[in-house]
């Protein structure tokens, strides 16, 4: 069950090339009316959720990163993604979306932002005047239910699926603040295999597109390495991790992880005729569980391995 980089390296996303270069566009104009680009991130994935294309649009605005979802994502990492950014001079805030964590956090960071650029708003004529901030993100980063909290109401469309939000609005928030929301927009071609990976563990890169065995079966090896206890813990695996790894059977190490992958399976009662392990259905487990934060808070990128990307 080996994942095929070449599967990642072509995967595109379903939407077409005309529609997202539209998108871009679009993008690219309404920087130029707006004074803050706040930018969704996934906390579990700040890396890999953040668009390189539009990344060379934004470096001369102002620039807030949300680490949305952090009840996912493990604590202590996402603490050193904030103080990465902040050590390259980058405003970064911690949410929760969907119960509404850090959310006034973002509305004191941004007119902290737009009071320390007074001087740069009053000679383009802005001071006094509402605070304009675009708000950016790829799909399934949770920016409709960012958005919906932030305007306190539910005028942004929210769906469990990937790129729901489809059109540009304006949205006015109390505090003086006015939200230019735009369509999450995934980049047609992934060249690293790792974000291809990290936005398939966390359903970005739809199910549907890639062998679902193959992203849990990654997915399981990464949790070994980083997560062994909360894995042991969930499925009650006890010693048995450590005993199988560190076999001294002639068996690869991919067929040591296969052996742990079907004896979570067999823990769950994922069995077909003869006793076989249903692949599938051990994925579906796996990977569910992992994107409802049953196995714990998880991260998968560290911001001390991509210090020089960002």
């Amino acid at each position: 069950m080996e994942i095929k980089k070449k599967v990642f390296l072509k995967c595109r996303y379903r939407g077409t090339h005309g529609h997202m270069a539209k998108t871009k566009r679009q993008i690219i104009e309404d920087l130029k009316l707006v004074d803050i680009v706040v930018e969704i991130l996934d906390a579990r994935i700040p890396k890999s959720s953040q668009n390189p294309d539009i990344q060379s649009y934004i470096k001369e605005k102002d620039k807030i990163e949300v680490l949305n979802k952090c009840d996912l994502a493990d604590e202590g990492t996402t603490k050193s993604w904030v103080k990465f950014f902040e050590e390259k001079g980058i405003s970064a805030v911690i949410t929760d979306s969907n119960s509404g964590k850090g959310i006034q956090d973002v509305i004191k960071k941004i007119h902290e932002v737009a009071e320390k650029n007074q001087e740069k708003y009053f000679n383009k004529g802005r001071l006094g005047k509402s605070i304009r901030v675009l708000v950016l993100g790829i799909p399934n980063v949770g920016k409709s239910s960012f958005i919906n909290r932030i305007s306190k109401k539910t005028s942004a469309k929210v769906g469990n699926k990937p790129g729901v939000t489809r059109q540009k609005q304006w949205i006015r928030v109390s505090e003086g603040i006015e939200l230019l929301d735009t369509p999450g927009v995934l980049w047609p071609k992934f060249e690293n295999e790792t974000i291809a990976m990290n936005l398939a563990y966390t359903g970005t890169i739809k199910d549907d597109v890639l062998e679902k065995s193959e992203i849990a079966f990654s997915l399981l090896k990464y949790l070994i390495n980083n997560y062994k206890q909360k894995l042991s813990e969930r499925y009650k695996l006890e010693n048995k991790i450590d005993e199988i790894m560190n076999s001294s059977e002639d068996i690869d190490e991919n067929g040591k992880y296969l052996e742990i992958f079907e004896l979570i399976g067999k823990k769950r009662g994922a069995i077909v005729s003869g006793g076989r392990v249903d692949y599938e259905k051990v994925s579906i487990i796996l990977l569910d569980e992992f994107r409802s934060g049953k196995l714990g808070k998880i991260t998968l990128e560290r911001p001390v391995k991509v210090k020089e990307d960002l």
